[in-house]
């Protein structure tokens, strides 16, 4: 990597280590350490996520015309004010506002270091990068919540604080190392391709939505997150308890499981996917998934011993990890991949939007599915799961070659562009890339 990929990998990655430091314990902290009740936790958690979908909308235009820096370093130093009022935080007004301001400022992160690394990569690369970053970023948000158990004691609020105030700490180091990064130039665009998001009516939105891969891959990514990511601690957690039985400790274990095949197999991952198609690899995530899903159904349903609905259920999480290693270095460059020079960010907020939307139907459905219907959830997931192959080979015949498979370009290149927002096509020639 050049100087300043490598600053924002390190940014991203100690921003995700100070978050590691209050996530896992964020319900605590509110409904017992500062004693609010289970109502007013729930509360402050939707409105973490709730903020995510209020600011996102906007984000991606505010990046394609400010640039990606000037955002992030705003979005941290909002971040950075929340963690410290809601380590503050004692009363349920106080508490809901600072995770709403908190809420706010991570999520506008996310698009703003996708962009950069954009910038700062090209086709050839790309995969790498977000790979990486998906790595450093799992690997610091477990570092974290590992050394936050330590000095976590619910009979002292003031440990929690300390943990607020590390992660606010860590929000303003990500912005001090990525203020030094020198983003390169933005390279020339044919018309065609630059124009597209700007003149046709309604905005870039509308660009983007007459884009059609670009909504089959949002539609795509909202199954993926919402058949997974938004299980994990909802749905998931609890069938594991209920049906299978499981002692909520061994949650812990299996979330470690899922974290330690992560980044032992992200590299090894990497180079059996980077030369295949997108799309198939993609298409094989939902099958693994299908397959961990199928596995968590003989933990509650299978009538066997303990012992082994335990090691079925930390299978599944593992399972689910090696489909999150072989997506990372797939799903999120395609999106950059897609992208008209001049509506990356709105690209990667449109997606991130999607997924934030997931991550906020998912436990609503599937946390009392998990928790009563037991034979239902399991199908019902097994069935997304197998979605997911489906919509991937649906998207891959509608990619470019290159698009799906990066390898078979002979030059680097900056944008993939002949795949774009339909109706942008008739108003110039389409040209392959856009060589630096």
């Amino acid at each position: 990597m050049g100087a300043a990929l490598r600053r924002i990998q390190l940014g991203s990655a100690l921003s995700a280590f100070g978050l590691g430091f209050t996530v896992p314990y964020l319900y605590v902290y509110v409904a017992q350490v500062r004693d609010l009740g289970a109502g007013t936790a729930g509360v402050v958690l939707a409105v973490f996520a709730m903020a995510a979908l209020a600011v996102l909308p906007f984000t991606g235009r505010v990046i394609d015309r400010r640039g990606p820096l000037p955002v992030l370093l705003a979005a941290s130093v909002v971040a950075s004010l929340g963690a410290v009022a809601l380590g503050f935080s004692s009363q349920v007004t106080a508490s809901v506002l600072s995770a709403a301001v908190l809420g706010a400022g991570t999520a506008v992160m996310q698009p703003a270091l996708a962009t950069m690394l954009v910038r700062c990569s090209d086709t050839g690369t790309r995969t790498r990068a977000f790979a990486m970053q998906f790595f450093l970023q799992n690997l610091g948000l477990g570092i974290g919540g590992l050394v936050g158990g330590q000095i976590v004691d619910t009979e002292r609020p003031a440990s929690f604080t300390l943990l607020f105030l590390i992660e606010a700490v860590m929000f303003l180091v990500l912005g001090a190392i990525t203020a030094t990064v020198r983003m390169p130039r933005t390279p020339a665009v044919a018309a065609g391709v630059s124009g597209a998001g700007d003149s046709a009516p309604g905005g870039g939105m509308r660009a983007l939505l007459s884009h059609r891969a670009m909504v089959q891959l949002c539609v795509l990514g909202f199954v993926v997150f919402f058949a997974c990511y938004g299980q994990f601690e909802s749905g998931l957690a609890a069938y594991g308890t209920e049906a299978a039985g499981i002692e909520p400790s061994t949650l812990g274990i299996a979330l470690a499981a899922n974290t330690a095949v992560i980044v032992v197999a992200q590299f090894v991952v990497l180079r059996l996917v980077e030369r295949r198609r997108r799309s198939r690899v993609i298409a094989a995530v939902g099958l693994i998934w299908a397959f961990a899903w199928i596995v968590a159904g003989y933990a509650g349903l299978g009538h066997g011993s303990q012992t082994m609905a335990t090691a079925a259920m930390i299978s599944t999480y593992a399972l689910f990890g090696l489909g999150e290693s072989m997506l990372s270095p797939t799903v999120a460059p395609l999106v950059a991949d897609l992208a008209p020079e001049s509506m990356v960010g709105q690209y990667n907020s449109a997606f991130a939007l999607c997924k934030q939307l997931a991550l906020a139907v998912g436990p609503a459905v599937g946390g009392p599915m998990g928790a009563s219907l037991h034979g239902p959830y399991i199908v019902t997931f097994v069935l997304f799961s197998l979605g997911i192959t489906m919509l991937a080979l649906r998207l891959g015949r509608r990619l470019t070659p290159v698009q799906d498979q990066p390898s078979l370009a002979a030059v680097p290149s900056r944008v993939v562009a002949v795949s774009l927002p339909e109706g942008a096509a008739a108003e110039a020639p389409v040209p392959v890339a856009v060589v630096r």
